[in-house]
């Protein structure tokens, strides 16, 4: 099996939107959102990918019932196999979560989980999805002609290896651009007969959120896609024949990454907007803007806990015992903790004053 060598061109278009994205990027990085409305933010932006991605495949469920669904808020809407769906999608986007935070790579095996999932749903004894084993082909739902004719099944085993080799081998290509990559690339192979589209969608959150481009967690692309199908359907024909060896193998897919880019600059935008109308409509944003990046970041930790220790600071910002320490103590003097107890039983709490934000 060849090495898979993606051909595209930096266009202008695709400079200037990774420009964008960076400074996005590093705009909503220093932003001092508080943490109440940073996690209303993420369940908002989860709700919006499961709707939209599972949507574009069909689903007729409304973003509000999707949100009733995940939040228990009702068992059931009448529509068994988009509830199915939707189960599916949110246990993916767990399961994600949990790669991310044990700093995995993506494997075969972990993709195939996320398939799984995908399709059969939120049940832990699910069995990692195999490959197909016979030939599948893409139609007009209308017309019923061929819209796309995938490699033959004894040729996916291998696409797919060569594929996840691609993937975590050392390059120079910008992670927005390697992210749509695989979004293409997975869509292409088209390793199973169902669930392609999704887990394509969710194997680009991965990598994005995975190499930084997580934009703490509060946007999605899928609304983007399912807001012009047309588009976005158009963007992934590439070639000049329905058959992947004729005309998609070894194409040039520059129009494909500028169609991604545009969108996903498209998206940081829109949730940076967002975010900055939040922080500036109070006054206690004003007093988040003033902690310094490193006390803005250990605010997480006391989203959930009330104390924390030197051993707390120093497993979260992998400091040494001793760097941990004199951090502890300076923000005690600054005002940002107080401090009870001595020695090994020291810990510490937020001032009133920021603990009151929270």
């Amino acid at each position: 099996m060849a090495n898979f060598n993606p051909v595209f061109s930096i266009t202008n278009s695709i400079a200037n939107n990774l420009i964008e994205i960076e400074r996005v990027k590093e705009t909503v990085k220093s932003l001092p959102i508080n943490p109440k409305l940073l996690n209303s933010l993420r369940e908002t932006a989860k709700v919006s990918a499961i709707h939209y991605s599972t949507q574009i495949e069909g689903n007729k469920l409304t973003q509000k019932e999707v949100s009733n669904l995940i939040n228990h808020k009702v068992s059931n809407t009448g529509r068994i196999r988009d509830e199915k769906e939707i189960k599916g999608y949110y246990a993916a986007l767990d399961y994600i979560e949990k790669l991310i935070k044990d700093k995995s790579v993506l494997t075969e095996d972990n993709i195939k989980y996320i398939h799984a999932l995908v399709t059969g749903g939120s049940n832990s004894k699910l069995k990692k999805s195999e490959y197909r084993q016979a030939q599948n082909v893409i139609t007009d739902s209308l017309t019923g002609g061929i819209v796309y004719m995938p490699p033959e099944a004894k040729d996916v085993e291998g696409l797919m290896k060569e594929f996840v080799r691609w993937i975590n081998s050392d390059d120079d290509i910008p992670v927005p651009i390697k992210a749509a990559i695989i979004h293409y690339q997975f869509v292409t192979i088209h390793p199973y007969f169902d669930g392609n589209g999704r887990t394509a969608r969710l194997l680009t959150t991965f990598f994005l959120h995975r190499y930084g481009y997580d934009l703490k967690g509060i946007y999605s692309l899928e609304e983007y896609y399912a807001k012009d199908l047309q588009g976005y359907y158009d963007a992934l024909t590439i070639g000049n024949s329905h058959n992947y060896y004729l005309g998609r193998q070894n194409a040039d897919i520059t129009k494909w990454v500028e169609y991604f880019i545009n969108g996903m600059a498209k998206a940081f935008n829109a949730v940076c907007i967002k975010a900055q109308k939040q922080e500036n409509s109070k006054d206690e944003f004003k007093i988040l803007r003033e902690l310094d990046a490193k006390q803005r970041e250990i605010l997480t930790l006391f989203e959930t806990q009330k104390f924390i220790t030197s051993k707390d600071i120093a497993e979260f910002f992998k400091f040494s015992a001793r760097s941990a320490r004199l951090l502890a103590s300076q923000w005690v003097d600054k005002g940002f903790l107080t401090a009870s107890g001595n020695g090994k039983q020291r810990k510490y709490k937020l001032d009133e004053l920021y603990e009151n934000i929270l």
